[in-house]
């Protein structure tokens, strides 16, 4: 066993992802302004920037993505009697925190809010402290090169081939950890692609208003959907980006892409402007008044991440705007109009999947024994009656279809209006069935993505359009 100390990085090494990054997100979610302030922090040095940032930001050494195949080799190093020092450019609070949490190192070297202890300055130190060709260095990037220049072998861990063979020709390589591959399957979670069967309801006004052979809307229709389902992509990053903490404690959300740190959160920053642009210009393409609605949407969409979803009730009301926000956005491309119906309708019926939603949430805190949900204003005590008004707001919307099925407008759309009555029954069963699978603890994430899978909603989607269809052409027989 060599005698030489191991000398281990920290960001993008021992953990999958950056710390100034993540200081920088926090700071800016709870206090945007401080966006003008950084400016002037980074004037100051790197390291006065990732001290001001640290010292702003608390955050939970445990629920980090650490690279558990690297942790457990470093383990078993000093197992066998070699000291282990965990040096990086990251703030020394930071680095700290995560040794004591680890358990694992018998020293930190970090940067101090004076000297930024990264490439050439971390080489030097290590020099100094070590002699030349006295240390063995684990690292990353490119940043990592002069280090490795003056180790006496490398540990390269998540590095391309190119980085690879450079270190090479440094030094010995005792050991390598690859990179988790970002392929299309990471894009596409990352986009949150699935979550893009939700824009189909900007198709429902048309469809509302029996005028599905207008071939003139069509065009524009298309357009809004991939406008909106983009905007949503871009929204859905930032969202991930400033709830990675929250999304660390969670027993499926940990998995995302930005939280588990298989895409690095600096590509999140880059993406969701370029998305957000595209989206804005196939608006304009589409044409009516659809680009404000989408602007609007943007917007209620930024307050919600920022902050809205951190407010009880309200984040709840917001996320039934953003559905009704679709199904409106719809209206504006096609050039339709809205009746009160679909919007009350909608109105009620997206409050109690939103409650839906949020009652699962709670459940699955409530079974790993927490008494608030983090990062949002719930208690785990607030299910049942987060469940009470959920299924409360599920049955208003029913009320509102029955309602709307005596009025005159049914009478004008529909060929056999007793018919569309039918339409009740099944609403009922499938209000009932999804807060009885939520009350179960069978509920995903997202109930609309739940009951895509779900056989019984979607036997009640085909029973529903069944009951709209013979009301509309009449009895086959």
């Amino acid at each position: 066993m060599s005698i030489h100390p191991l000398v281990v990085d920290l960001d993008g090494t021992l953990i999958r992802t950056d710390m100034l990054h993540e200081s920088a997100l926090k700071v800016l979610r709870d206090g945007p302004c401080n966006i003008l302030r950084i400016p002037f922090w980074l004037a100051r040095g790197k390291a006065a920037l990732k001290r001001r940032l640290a010292d702003r930001t608390l955050f939970d050494p445990a629920s980090l993505p650490y690279n558990h195949e690297l942790l457990d080799w470093l383990k078993q190093q000093r197992t066998q009697g070699r000291k282990l020092i965990l040096c990086t450019a990251s703030d020394l609070s930071i680095a700290t925190a995560i040794s004591d949490h680890l358990g694992v190192f018998d020293e930190v070297m970090a940067s101090n809010g004076i000297n930024n202890l990264a490439g050439k300055h971390k080489a030097e130190a290590l020099e100094q402290r070590f002699g030349p060709a006295g240390f063995d260095y684990a690292g990353n990037s490119r940043a990592d090169l002069p280090v490795w220049q003056s180790a006496r072998r490398a540990i390269i861990v998540n590095a391309s081939t190119d980085l690879i063979q450079k270190a090479k020709a440094f030094c010995e390589v005792e050991q390598i950890f690859p990179s988790p591959s970002i392929n299309l399957n990471s894009l596409r979670r990352v986009l949150r692609a699935h979550q893009w069967l939700k824009n189909l309801l900007l198709f429902v006004p048309l469809f509302a208003a029996h005028q599905f052979t207008n071939l003139g809307a069509w065009p524009a229709l298309i357009l809004a959907f991939f406008s909106f389902s983009l905007c949503a992509s871009s929204v859905y990053i930032v969202n991930d980006l400033l709830d990675l903490e929250s999304d660390r404690l969670h027993p499926r959300k940990c998995n995302r892409p930005f939280a588990s740190g298989v895409v690095p959160v600096w590509m999140g920053v880059a993406l969701a402007p370029l998305l957000l642009l595209v989206s804005l210009g196939l608006g304009q393409q589409a044409g009516g008044t659809f680009l404000p609605w989408l602007e609007f949407y943007f917007v209620l969409t930024c307050a919600y991440s920022f902050g809205l979803k951190r407010l009880i009730l309200l984040d709840c009301l917001t996320l039934a705007m953003l559905y009704t926000l679709r199904i409106i956005s719809g209206a504006s491309a096609a050039g339709l109009g809205l009746s009160y119906w679909l919007l009350a309708f909608s109105v009620f019926m997206f409050l109690s999947l939103a409650f839906v939603k949020r009652y699962a949430e709670l459940e699955v805190q409530l079974l790993n024994g927490k008494q608030q949900a983090h990062g949002r204003g719930y208690y785990t005590s607030d299910a049942p009656l987060v469940q009470t008004l959920g299924i409360t707001s599920g049955y208003a919307a029913v009320l509102v279809l029955a309602l709307y099925l005596n009025s005159e407008a049914v009478v004008k759309l529909y060929r056999t209006p007793e018919c569309i009555w039918g339409a009740v029954p099944v609403m009922l069963f499938w209000i009932s069935w999804m807060w009885m699978q939520a009350h179960r603890g069978n509920m995903h994430d997202d109930p609309l993505v739940f009951a895509v899978k779900d056989k019984a909603s979607l036997l009640s989607g085909i029973a529903f359009a069944g009951v709209l269809a013979i009301g509309t052409m009449g009895w086959p027989w």
